[in-house]
């Protein structure tokens, strides 16, 4: 994965948002699981249900705007 970047980690509801909006700009993320059910029951985990967003690098430019947006709204 060199050649993707990691633009977003959140949760599963915010991830969907994020992913549609890229792919209604025909950028393909890469969506990947960072949960860590294995060791909740040990250690009480609280972000059993993160997901990392990756993009291609050359897709980095035109990502980033989108991301910052949709996370924008969220503090506003």
């Amino acid at each position: 994965m060199s050649n993707y970047i990691k633009i977003f980690t959140g949760d599963y509801a915010m991830v969907q948002r994020i992913v549609a909006a890229l792919e209604n700009e025909d950028i393909i993320p890469v969506v990947k699981d960072e949960s860590d059910y294995g060791l909740a029951p040990i250690f009480g985990s609280t972000n059993a249900s993160l997901h990392q967003i990756s993009v291609h690098k050359d897709e980095i430019e035109k990502a980033l705007p989108i991301v910052e947006h949709l996370t924008s709204e969220l503090e506003a």
